[in-house]
């Protein structure tokens, strides 16, 4: 009986990344292989890189020289972001034998006829401009959640941003599409769905090849919300402008989808906010954010922003971090600026220095702290519903509330991927939050 042979993949970057490894992965499985964990002898390693900072650059070359450390004699891929971006300089990787770019990932089985070591990565990258097709995707890894693919690239020109040249024009999943793909995903015992995509809520732009919008991210919310089966829908990331409040006012009623909003801000400062060329102003953001809390006072909400962007003074950063303090969110993303080659922004005066960047960094993380515990101890003598992970942790079994609260309780195997009622009764050190079961049943 031939040997099957093995492949192990490793990803970089966001849940979209997440969303196409495990569907490329399902492609090998369709082709013959078997997959294994990327710490397991493989045959062939596939890494899915993101190239949003330079230090997803870095990592890329610590995990090839992880895979060549368990099979010197591996073929190893890369895909994604930075395949797509730099596809030289990664083939130049001691190690790496195949480059994919944005449209060839997709059709990974297709150039691997051998998996002899070449002394240089072969490459394969489409001009940016013909990835124009949609390619569905989403991920089963982990067993309570699956990360859920609606739309790809993006129409719009942030001055920092590189993911318009990775990942092409805005695009979107028909959505009958994202229905069926909702519906299989469901029907894996699967409780959490979370939306994906570069800018998902432009959702419906190039759903059948046009530029038009046949259907709106409200259309989507609104068919998913009938599925039967789905438990729990969680939006990732969304602009602000794009953030209807009548998505809002839905989401607020819904029977699936969860009281909890991830919107990037990235700066808190107009001044700021237009060298980005963001769409919006931070008036907007506050319009967002008010309008949540008025029908949905319980929701979790998250905020990106970067600090030490070109020409961001010391007035900049401090109205920022103001503006933040004083806006009620729920916790911060902070991302510290770095330069992206063929980027607007890489040719702006006013570049901060590294000392800088790292101290504003350092002080919205610690606002992030703080803003965190403010809700978590908001949510105190509340019942909520948790969904349980699968991860023994020192004893501990943990899961996130429908609005995102971290929560902990002794390990009971009976609980992984089940939804409980619970109350949460006070903050840990570690900062989880205990719990006590509003059904003690559920503890046996």
């Amino acid at each position: 009986m031939e040997n099957r042979k093995k492949v192990a993949f490793y990803t970089l970057g966001c849940k979209l990344n997440f969303s196409e490894t495990s569907t490329i992965a399902r492609n090998f499985n369709d082709e013959g292989f078997d997959r294994v964990d990327f710490e397991e002898v493989a045959d062939i390693y596939v890494i899915n890189t993101c190239s949003v900072t330079d230090n997803a650059d870095k990592q890329f070359k610590q995990v090839v020289k992880k895979a060549m450390k368990l099979n010197d004699k591996a073929f190893v891929a890369a895909v994604g972001c930075y395949a797509q971006l730099k596809p030289e300089e990664l083939a130049a990787v001691d190690g790496v034998d195949l480059v994919l770019g944005a449209t060839e990932k997709f059709k990974i089985t297709d150039y691997i006829h051998d998996l002899s070591k070449n002394d240089m990565g072969e490459v394969h990258s489409c001009e940016i401009a013909e990835a124009d097709f949609y390619v569905g995707s989403y991920s089963i890894g982990d067993r309570t959640r699956a990360f859920l693919k609606v739309q790809d690239g993006c129409d719009y020109k942030c001055t920092y941003c590189t993911i318009p040249l990775a990942r092409g024009i805005s695009r979107s999943d028909a959505l009958e599409n994202v229905l069926k793909n909702a519906k299989e995903i469901s029907a894996q015992n699967i409780r959490e769905i979370v939306l994906t995509g570069v800018n998902i809520g432009d959702y419906g732009k190039g759903e059948f090849g046009n530029k038009k919008h046949e259907h709106t991210f409200l259309d989507l919310v609104q068919a998913l919300d009938k599925v039967e089966g789905i438990e729990r829908l969680r939006i990732s990331s969304i602009e602000p402008n794009l953030l209807k409040n009548e998505t809002i006012e839905f989401v607020s009623k819904s029977r699936t989808f969860v009281p909890h909003f991830h919107i990037p801000l990235q700066s808190g400062s107009n001044d700021i906010l237009k060298l980005m060329k963001r769409r919006y102003l931070r008036e907007v953001y506050i319009d967002r954010v008010n309008k949540i809390r008025e029908v949905m006072p319980h929701a979790c909400i998250g905020v990106d922003v970067i600090v030490g962007f070109p020409g961001e003074t010391d007035e900049h950063f401090l109205e920022t971090y103001h503006f933040l303090n004083d806006l009620d969110i729920s916790y911060l993303h902070v991302f510290t600026y770095s330069e992206r080659d063929n980027t607007e922004a890489v040719e702006m005066d006013g570049v901060i220095q590294a000392n800088v960047r790292a101290k504003r960094s350092k002080m919205l993380r610690g606002l992030s702290v703080k803003k965190r515990r403010a809700f978590y101890e908001s949510q105190l003598g509340t019942k909520r519903t948790v969904l349980f992970e699968g991860e023994n942790k020192e004893g501990y079994i943990h899961g996130f509330t429908e609005n995102y609260v971290k929560v902990k309780t002794p390990w009971n195997p009976e609980l992984v991927n089940t939804l409980q009622e619970i109350n949460l009764t006070k903050i840990d050190e570690d900062g989880s939050v205990r719990m006590e079961f509003v059904n003690k049943l559920a503890e046996a």
